[in-house]
């Protein structure tokens, strides 16, 4: 409770993140409470793509403005509070973002949540949090597969992509994981039951598509975007859906160097969909996703695996692993028991 080690944003990143694209604060403020107030310590950071978006620009949150705490989900447990509705040891969630301690209040962005009783914190930032309620909602209302349709994943073996694969499994669909490396796509079909994994890094991803979806791709999640979206597009099945949640490998490109995908016009011939979504639309319903996520994981129907550093210290390190591929599963960093 002496000091506040904080991370800042120092200026907007181009190209792969560095660590000066940050700057450490060893002694941050440390505010006393007014009443309606709480203060976390947090524990543990949820490591996300989307951070990189938040930094660099407006998306559907602002950018965090140089010389702020770069914003980040995370769990953490109230060590000091001036409101009725939480006491001191509770653990909660919230955008407490890349420091030990926050100060925070309702109707503050970060305003804080309690966790899901009964889990671990891991389980709680995984798959029984955003990870897990992007993927249900993502795929389900968005996708919206049918028993017998097929689905490819991108991004298979990452935090979202392995839970929409088995969700896709458990709803009776044909699973198809595109995955980085030999080892990943050995883990997305042994541990996590996909029918094929395409190894994007050593296979022809269009030539692999068509022979793992001879009747085309019903519903494709997008987690990367790029040539990958292109060649899923390439194969899309009549009345195929895309579903738009991520694009991982265009987020270190500036605005000139994105292009567009260049097979868009088979949604025209082929009658398709292709839609965005943010899972902040769908946080009224979580207990919805969380319920039957708690289900089928207590059932052994679903599993969660989680990737997690360790030290405050080392949180621009851990973001920059996502871009390399270097995470299996949820990335997490812890920064306090």
């Amino acid at each position: 409770m002496d000091r506040n080690r904080q991370w800042l944003l120092a200026r907007r990143p181009t190209g792969q993140i560095v660590r000066t694209d940050f700057t450490w604060v060893e002694d941050g403020p440390m505010p006393a409470l007014a009443d309606g107030e709480v203060r976390v310590r947090t524990l543990c950071l949820s490591v996300d793509p989307t951070q990189r978006g938040w930094i660099s620009m407006d998306t559907y949150l602002p950018a965090v403005k140089i010389g702020e705490v770069v914003r980040s989900f995370a769990a953490g447990r109230i060590v000091e509070s001036k409101d009725p509705r939480f006491a001191v040891g509770d653990l909660v969630q919230g955008l407490f973002g890349w420091q030990d301690f926050v100060v925070t209040s309702p109707g503050r962005p970060a305003t804080p949540s309690p966790l899901v009783p009964g889990v671990s914190i891991e389980t709680a930032l995984s798959i029984l949090g955003l990870t897990g309620i992007t993927a249900y909602f993502g795929l389900l209302d968005v996708g919206r597969p049918q028993p017998g349709e097929t689905v490819v994943v991108s991004g298979a073996a990452g935090a979202t992509g392995s839970a929409v694969g088995q969700i896709a499994r458990i709803k009776g669909c044909t699973t198809v994981g595109i995955a980085g490396g030999a080892d990943k796509c050995r883990y997305v079909v042994d541990e996590l039951g996909f029918d094929v994994a395409i190894d994007y890094k050593a296979e022809d991803v269009a030539a692999r598509l068509k022979e793992a979806c001879p009747r085309g791709i019903d519903v494709y999640f997008d987690n990367v975007g790029g040539a990958i979206l292109d060649a899923a597009l390439a194969n899309l099945a009549m009345r195929g859906r895309v579903v738009i949640c991520g694009a991982i490998a265009r987020y270190n490109q500036g605005a000139k160097e994105m292009v567009g995908p260049r097979n868009y016009l088979n949604l025209l011939l082929r009658r398709g969909r292709m839609e965005g979504f943010i899972v902040l639309d769908y946080m009224p319903r979580a207990a919805e996703a969380v319920g039957a996520l708690s289900a089928w994981l207590g059932e052994g129907r679903i599993k969660d695996r989680v990737d997690v550093a360790h030290g405050l210290d080392n949180a621009p390190e851990t973001l920059a692993r996502l871009f390399r591929g270097d995470n299996q599963g949820k990335q997490l960093l812890r920064i306090a028991d």
